[in-house]
């Protein structure tokens, strides 16, 4: 059975092409024999949010316009970093992100666009091209495709009736009628899938409580790896409709890095593996690659500055604090949730499991399970720009291929046991810390952005753009400041509470 024979995207199936095959002549096709009459553009700005342009297609001509040139925006009301005396930017539909709009009342196709400049080239500033140009780098050095996959981490918010309360951050994997957005998420899911994600699986998280007559729920829905910008594209969607859906179903959402004291705050944790002629690179004989290890010492040496793009505002930093479920440390380790680059738990113990747990099934240890080993960075969370929090991970892990002591930083920043023990005080002090706040991380990204721009991956004015927008939250001293006092940290979540 191929993918086209049984999928969920919606416009795949009606088309009978895999979207990434999807040419202009489809789309034209589809829009005449469906009688479709609108169009959406969509693109994110600088706040990491999708914007959206609206077409009435008026008549065969202006369809094959709106396809061919797409439409001019301006730049300076969407990014900080482009001046208004010269804003003037295109953006251009890429085929193969067309989905069904699911929210539209009258039939509508959107697609995900690309900006270009006045002279008609890819806007190096931008960051779908960004994260291009990092993945394109990333296989010219290694000869390997830098795939990714994301957790996307999310609070459902509503009113509290009492009923079958759940034990406070206990919420790991719970069921109904204790968790109680388990239908909703499962909606998110279908949505998510119908235009175009790849989904892992859906579950509810750790974090749950009650405050002020509300009760917040955190849930969770994984990726499977695919291409690091698609990736990105994915993120970006599922955002986009989690939040449409949590509007129509009278619930609010959040992607805020933190609530509130004492409870779980949500991550954006990133998975990635190293692709070569349809095979996992990530292990070899049963035991995590050389290759994989020097991606590891990659991140390990640039994840101070990494925090740059995937905790964005001073929320994030009240996440990253020792016990709550965030990392604090520059290590790494297999299947240990106290570091920040986690190896989890992969399928090489030569078992056949599904026969193990089914005595009456077939062989199926033919089944190749190596292609599922992945590697996971665990601090950037939901304000991150995904674009250029992924082109930073894939320039981490080229960075890595280029270090002549790469295994020797992979050897002395692994652990294999939990940092925030008592008997392992010596371990944690000897390790390097993540940035407290924007101010230090945006220090962390000058210190580094030499290694960014390397071969023109980030354009020197976006990494400008970056450092001069995390300084400007003046946070140096805030999680001090504001301590334990949760009627200031309220405050704090509510001002950040619909980032990225």
């Amino acid at each position: 059975m191929s993918t086209i024979d049984y999928t969920s995207h919606t416009l795949a199936e009606r088309i009978g092409k895999d979207p990434k095959d999807f040419r202009k002549s489809d789309i034209i096709a589809f829009i005449r024999e469906e009688g479709i009459r609108h169009i959406n553009f969509l693109y994110p700005a600088g706040d990491g949010r999708l914007k959206t342009l609206n077409f009435v297609i008026n008549d065969g001509d202006y369809l094959e316009e709106i396809l061919s040139c797409g439409e001019r925006v301006d730049g300076s009301s969407l990014f900080r970093f482009i001046e208004a005396n010269n804003s003037d930017l295109y953006v251009v539909p890429r085929f193969r992100t067309a989905f069904m709009d699911p929210f539209a009342e009258l039939p509508t196709i959107n697609f995900l666009c690309s900006f270009f400049n006045k002279d008609g080239e890819p806007l190096e500033s931008s960051p779908e091209y960004t994260c291009k140009k990092a993945c394109d780098a990333f296989a010219k050095t290694t000869g390997m495709e830098f795939q990714a996959m994301g957790e996307l981490e999310y609070y459902v918010i509503a009113e509290d009736d009492g009923a079958f309360a759940a034990v406070d951050q206990r919420g790991y994997h719970e069921s109904a009628p204790y968790a109680k957005f388990g239908e909703f998420r499962q909606l998110c899911m279908n949505y998510i899938a119908q235009t175009g994600g790849r989904i892992k699986y859906g579950h509810s998280e750790v974090g749950n409580f009650a405050l002020n007559g509300k009760i917040y729920e955190q849930n969770e829905i994984e990726f499977l790896p695919v291409n690091a910008v698609e990736a990105a594209e994915q993120l970006l969607i599922a955002k986009w409709l989690i939040r449409n859906l949590a509007y129509r179903n009278g619930l609010d959402v959040t992607f805020a890095p933190k609530i509130t004291v004492g409870k779980a705050g949500s991550g954006m944790h990133i998975h990635f593996r190293l692709m070569k002629d349809g095979l996992n690179q990530m292990l070899k004989d049963k035991v995590l690659s050389d290759d994989a290890k020097r991606a590891i010492a990659g991140m390990m040496t640039l994840a101070p500055s990494i925090t740059a793009f995937g905790n964005t505002n001073p929320t994030s930093y009240f996440r990253l604090v020792p016990h709550q479920e965030a990392p604090t440390n520059v290590c790494w380790g297999d299947r240990n949730r106290s570091v920040l680059v986690r190896v989890p738990l992969g399928w090489t113990a030569n078992k056949d499991l599904c026969k193990l747990a089914n005595p009456g099934e077939a062989d199926s240890k033919s089944y190749d399970t190596t292609q599922k080993q992945t590697v996971e960075m665990r601090s950037p969370d939901g304000s991150a720009d995904v674009y250029l929090l992924l082109a930073g991970l894939a320039v981490a892990c080229r960075y890595g291929f280029e270090m002549a002591d790469a295994l020797a930083v992979a050897e002395k920043t692994y652990v294999n046991v939990n940092i925030h023990k008592d008997e392992n005080r010596a371990i944690l002090d000897s390790l390097s810390v993540l940035p407290d706040s924007c101010a230090a991380s945006a220090d962390c990204l000058e210190a580094q952005r030499a290694i960014y721009e390397k071969d023109g991956i980030f354009a020197p004015s976006m990494i400008d753009g970056i450092i001069s927008t995390l300084r400007s939250f003046n946070d140096r001293t805030l999680r001090a400041d504001i301590g334990n006092d949760q009627a200031k940290i309220l405050a704090l979540v509510e001002t950040y509470f619909h980032c990225g």
